[in-house]
């Protein structure tokens, strides 16, 4: 290989169009390679400059303005221009997901107001305060379409100079732009770098030990306990990604909140995570991971394993009443039939009755789930937005009802939910999601489980690689 390339082995190479916000880690590697998000996500669940160098609001949180940095430039010289974020933004709102499900960014943003004050410049007004602005920009990472139709025009550091969707290959070169050091880091990233996809983990891990490849990310999908061989340089991060059980709150025993804290106290999850999972993952405290926005201010451990606790809090249901039905699908979560078996033993073991139906279709599971509310008693799931605000609008809240609302009612969080919404400085916002995350561990919606490891390895030798809690691998 020569000095100045990378070679990197990942699940899948792909951009995606640009209306496709993702969470596939493969994707999201290159994406911050090429693209720039509007604002960059940092754990804890704060924001920082990115494609727009700078922002302020009213007092009242309803009028935010967005500066774009200076020199932004799209690969192919254009200057990028308020009305080229105002078009982006407006395509994802009037596309749907990969499931065929339409985004809720439409909701969050249906009566607001975008326009651009001037070519650099852009004003969002809404009729409530809407702080959560930031963290759904961090989920936007402008592009353009090449002349080919490929999504591949960025403002990045990096430029894609071969791109084949169907080999699974992309070759990006490092680029001078004119940018501020604090936003997007040059220094130590290699010229030149080239993506191969490679599906299996175990060929991936093959290929980063015999030296064919320079890295390879999710290697935490080998089908087996790694060895962490010295061989090679390993780097691992615990994924902001929540795996959880829906619970159906609408109808069957679910409806109870002591049932839903009895099969919190049911499932030894510290033992998931060490026998399903190789110990790559952490037991999860509450709706969302330690590094989202207001995590750290709640102070939050596991709900203790307790099945002593779980048979006195539904000895007062009859043994009808404790028949569920248990919904999984194959994959999405990885190792999805092997973390139901083991929930399922656990609910049997303090007096569930359980059937369990599996769903080979991962985008009707998904629907079915999410659109069609058919989740049985239990559905496992995984929970991948960064955004607290998100997470809680789009799954929890009972005034919203959104698509991945499972009944839960709770006056206390609707209250919290609704205090955190209208919080607009950094400080303010940390406190109030924080109350929401104590008050659903206290009266839990979900069956929490745990947040899975992300793991790659490298080539000894190589310096400045790191993969971050989302999952993305940083080069230099």
């Amino acid at each position: 290989m020569a000095p100045n390339e990378f070679h990197l082995s990942l699940e899948k190479v792909d951009f995606r169009k640009p209306t496709q916000v993702t969470d596939d880690t493969s994707i999201l590697t290159l994406k911050n390679l090429v693209f720039e998000p509007l604002l960059r996500w940092k754990p804890g669940g704060l924001v920082s400059p990115a494609l727009f160098k700078s922002w302020e609001h009213s007092p009242d949180g309803r009028l935010w303005t967005f500066h774009v940095r200076d020199h932004a430039r799209f690969h192919d010289g254009e200057e990028c221009l308020a009305s080229h974020i105002i078009d982006f933004i407006d395509a994802i709102l009037g596309s749907r997901d990969t499931f065929g499900m339409k985004w809720s960014y439409q909701r969050y943003l249906a009566d607001t107001k975008i326009a651009a004050r001037d070519s650099r410049t852009i004003e969002i007004w809404n009729p409530e305060p809407i702080a959560a602005i930031l963290d759904i920009f961090t989920e936007f990472y402008v592009c353009r379409l090449a002349p080919n139709d490929e999504p591949i025009q960025g403002t990045g550091p990096h430029r894609v100079v071969e791109f084949d969707r169907e080999a699974g290959r992309a070759v990006i070169e490092r680029i001078e732009v004119e940018v501020e050091p604090k936003h997007i880091g040059l220094i130590n990233h290699p010229q030149r770098i080239i993506a191969t996809a490679e599906p299996s983990a175990e060929k991936r891990l093959s290929q980063v030990l015999l030296g064919e490849v320079d890295a390879s990310l999710n290697l935490e999908r080998v089908g087996r306990a790694l060895d962490f061989t010295p061989d090679v340089q390993w780097g691992k991060a615990t994924n902001t990604l929540s795996i959880i059980f829906y619970l159906n709150c609408q109808r069957g025993v679910f409806v109870a909140p002591e049932a839903r804290l009895a099969v919190n106290h049911a499932v030894d999850t510290e033992a998931l995570a060490r026998e399903v999972f190789h110990g790559l993952a952490v037991p999860a405290t509450t709706i969302v991971s330690p590094d989202h926005l207001g995590s750290q201010d709640a102070g939050l451990s596991p709900i203790p394993y307790d099945p002593a606790k779980a048979r006195q809090l539904l000895s007062g249901f009859s043994t009808t009443e404790k028949t569920i039905v248990v919904r999984t699908p194959t994959y999405m979560p990885e190792r999805a039939e092997a973390i139901t078996a083991f929930v399922v033993a656990s609910l049997e073991a303090v007096g569930f009755v359980v059937e369990v139906q599996v769903e080979p279709d991962r985008a009707s599971y998904a629907r079915q789930v999410g659109l069609d509310k058919n989740i049985g008693d239990m559905a496992l799931f995984d929970s991948s937005p960064h955004s607290t605000f998100r997470v809680l609008d789009d799954k929890i809240s009972s005034m919203t009802k959104a698509v991945w609302w499972q009944g839960y009612q709770d006056e206390e969080t609707d209250t919290l939910i609704k205090l955190a919404s209208n919080a607009i400085e950094e400080c303010d916002r940390q406190r109030a999601y924080a109350q929401c995350l104590k008050q659903l561990q206290h009266n839990p919606p979900w069956l929490y489980l745990v947040h899975p490891t992300e793991v790659f390895a490298a080539r000894t030798g190589i310096q400045g690689l790191n993969v971050d809690c989302k999952g993305v691998l940083n080069i230099g």
